[in-house]
């Protein structure tokens, strides 16, 4: 990384002092030509005043001493034949009238043009003037052309530019250094205490870099706590099942024994299924890309739910009532099953003889919520934050003797994670009862 913003920042420098040099030789050669022009605008405007017919034809005369010698003049007739000139001899020139300059001076007074000399590095400027007689008069002058000028200054500028490219890489390696380093010590301190003096463009990717980290660590604890918790929660029920079948193998177990050991065993092992059957629906849930959502009716599956856990409330001297008309929202339909059973059966699990488990469903505002209520044992505060963790029992001893699995609330916590519409508000008191709020946002009501 380091090196590709060096090399980058490198090639940056030297595309900067390149078209400087271009922009700036550009510039100053146009200021010159300008300056030039104007030069020997002002010094046909003088031959004109001192009559420009005499001061050439005369290299006596004191006007034409005073000219300087790298100045040409040359006076052109209306047929653009050379009429004479200071420098050459105007038998050996050839005809003028198609010049630039010459031509638009006949044409429209003044004109001027440059040319350049390959071969002698320079640049001809000539600026032409239509006299009151119909001739011609035409100065020009020679000066380094803009390869010439880059030529000559050369030394100068490959010096600069030898310090500007030190300057820069200088400044390049400062800059690469600087922008890596925060990153190089989060690597090397994720697990530390928090950076300070971090850019500010660089914060957001710093804390995402953190989070991530320890989202990743957090996962791992939770998952290498979910494994023991897997194993711990396995290992019980199969205890049990080889212990009970050990001792009617070897024929320990008699009469009615056999039949209290059958019964455990069978208990064990339909423990064993749920848990298999929930610990499966979670892995499921942790990598699942469902997305089909739908509409559906809540209260009819709520009232569904109530139905099918009839004969599990009467078991548990519980009663359980539904209560609501049909409201539409958008869901996976069996996302919704899962929760709604889960929630239910959580409720008539942990509740106490006598007790009642009452699920409705009604609009608000905005929204349509399920509401599943219970006068059950009810959760602390402290253990309200934790009871969506997989295998966290507010009481463990209950939890067995109902055939609890702990996963019930985790797979409603996946649940709702994978619904953006969906929100969960868990209110409870201990000993008196806890009231769960599912809240359905931007529903379809029919």
């Amino acid at each position: 990384m380091k090196r590709r913003i060096n090399f980058m920042c490198i090639i940056l420098t030297v595309i900067t002092i390149l078209e400087t040099v271009a922009l700036s030789a550009t510039v100053f050669y146009g200021i010159l030509t300008k300056e030039v022009i104007e030069d020997l605008k002002n010094s046909a405007d003088v031959m004109i005043e001192s009559d420009a017919w005499n001061i050439v034809s005369d290299p006596d005369h004191a006007d034409m001493r005073e000219i300087p010698k790298r100045i040409r003049i040359t006076l052109v007739g209306p047929d653009g034949q050379a009429i004479c000139d200071n420098y050459a001899d105007v038998k050996d020139m050839g005809n003028h009238k198609n010049r630039p300059e010459i031509k638009a001076a006949f044409a429209d007074g003044e004109g001027k043009a440059v040319r350049n000399s390959q071969t002698m590095g320079k640049s001809a400027f000539y600026y032409a003037v239509r006299l009151d007689n119909g001739d011609v008069l035409r100065i020009s002058k020679e000066v380094s052309s803009m390869t010439g000028i880059l030529i000559s200054t050369v030394p100068r500028l490959v010096a600069l530019s030898i310090l500007l490219f030190a300057a820069c890489v200088w400044l390049s390696h400062a800059l690469t250094k600087s922008i890596v380093k925060p990153i190089e010590e989060l690597a090397q301190n994720l697990d530390g205490p928090a950076m300070y003096h971090v850019y500010e463009e660089l914060e957001p990717y710093v804390t995402t870099i953190r989070t991530q980290h320890e989202d990743i660590i957090r996962n791992a604890n939770m998952r290498q706590e979910f494994t023991a918790n897997v194993s711990h929660e396995l290992k019980t029920p199969l205890t049990s099942i080889s212990g009970y079948s050990e001792l009617i193998e070897n024929g320990i177990a008699t009469g009615d024994d056999v039949q209290r050991f059958a019964k455990e065993i069978h208990k064990s092992s339909n423990r064993l299924l749920a848990l298999i059957n929930d610990i499966i629906r979670l892995s499921e849930l942790d990598v699942t890309t469902e997305d089909i959502m739908e509409e559906l009716d809540i209260s009819e599956m709520a009232a569904n739910s109530v139905e099918m856990l009839q004969m599990a409330a009467e078991k548990h001297q519980v009663r359980i009532s539904f209560s609501g008309e049909k409201q539409m929202v958008m869901a996976n339909r069996q996302m919704m099953d899962e929760l709604i059973y889960n929630l239910c059966d959580n409720a008539i699990r942990y509740n106490n003889p006598g007790g009642r488990v009452d699920v409705s469903v009604y609009r608000e505002v905005d929204r349509t919520v399920l509401e599943v209520k219970d006068n059950g044992i009810g959760i602390s505060e402290k253990d309200q934050e934790r009871i969506f963790e997989r295998f966290y029992r507010v009481d463990k001893s209950r939890s067995k003797s109902t055939g609890g699995t702990g996963l019930g609330l985790a797979i409603v916590k996946h649940i709702i994670a994978l619904h953006d519409n969906v929100r969960l508000e868990l209110r409870s008191k201990l000993g008196e009862g806890t009231t769960v709020y599912v809240y359905f946002c931007e529903t379809n009501v029919e």
